[in-house]
């Protein structure tokens, strides 16, 4: 079962990296402590893994043939590459980096399901794109809702704080759901897990990321790009848990990064372009157009040194 290492390790840079993005606008707006948002997080991203990862699991089984090997070579390119990411504070999308190093072997191996792919990258844009059209609509929408309720400001601390619980719980959910498949796909794909324990692992693996790795990048989330005060982190989680929940029907595993960004630039729209940094935008935009590169050459590169018979004699 050593082969499974690669994998676990994807899980916790996927944690590291993405999943307490469900949570970093209620912890950035100090309206949650950052180990009860990471504990909560972890608990659900199992739940939604187990219960709905199996979609995309599905979908990236079909992008091209793994072997056991191949299959261990695209996760640890996958997870090389995310944590580099990482180290510098950069929410890049895990999934892109999956991707990237199945198409690293794909191409390698000369077989790659275009088809499959076509749907896969038309969906990484239209998750940002979606996310930031769902914050206008859930913005406007819940602010009405508010103002109906007349709550002094001592009863609307209380509420924000328990939708914020609520929304967090289940974007980590629809999180677990929708990006286990980045995991453990490569693997069940080669036939060496069955479903239920990819997801499981898969799973467990991820929350071991939240709770160990992911203040630095939450903190990127919640206050380096657009300044929020708890209406509007209530706004963005629920803005990406829909756009991930949506993707997990469709059963393509798309980027938490992604769609909490889109949702964050939802809000500045309505409050303003001034208010969005443009340079901490540039940096993570910068990291989403890298990391698919780097993941696809990572994995071409490894599994060509693994395969000594591609070197012409």
């Amino acid at each position: 079962m050593l082969f499974l290492l690669s994998g676990i390790f994807m899980g916790w840079s996927l944690g590291a990296n993405d999943a307490a993005n469900v949570f970093g606008s209620a912890v950035a707006s100090r309206m949650l402590k950052f180990w009860t948002a990471a504990t909560l997080c972890s608990i659900f991203v199992i739940l939604g893994a187990i219960l709905e990862g199996h979609a995309g699991i599905e979908t990236l089984g079909g992008l091209t043939h793994l072997t056991l090997k191949s299959a261990v070579i695209s996760s640890t390119a996958a997870a090389i590459t995310v944590t580099l990411m990482t180290l510098f504070d950069l929410p890049v999308s895990t999934s892109q980096a999956v991707v990237g190093a199945i198409i690293g072997i794909g191409i390698l191996e000369g077989h790659l399901n275009l088809g499959v792919l076509a749907k896969v990258v038309t969906c990484w844009f239209g998750t940002p794109t979606g996310a930031l059209v769902a914050a206008v609509v859930i913005f406007y929408t819940l602010k009405q809702v508010l103002n109906r309720l007349n709550l002094n400001m001592f009863e609307k601390d209380i509420v924000l704080r328990l939708c914020l619980i609520a929304s967090g719980a289940y974007g980590a959910y629809t999180l677990g759901a929708n990006n286990v498949a980045n995991v453990t796909a490569v693997f069940i794909g080669a036939g060496a897990l069955g479903v239920f324990e990819g997801t499981l692992i898969g799973g467990l693996s991820i929350a071991s990321g939240v709770l160990t790795f992911s203040r630095g990048v939450m903190e990127t989330i919640g206050s380096r790009l657009v300044r929020l005060d708890a209406f509007s982190a209530l706004v963005a989680i629920l803005a990406e848990s829909v756009t991930l929940h949506f993707y997990s029907l469709v059963g393509v595993p798309v980027s938490a990064s992604q769609a909490i960004i889109g949702a964050v630039l939802g809000i500045g729209v309505v409050k303003g372009a001034e208010t969005i940094r443009m340079r901490a935008l540039y940096n993570i935009l910068s990291g989403w157009f890298m990391t698919p590169i780097l993941a696809c050459f990572l994995a071409f590169f490894i599994q060509f040194l693994s395969h000594l018979r591609y070197i012409p004699s």
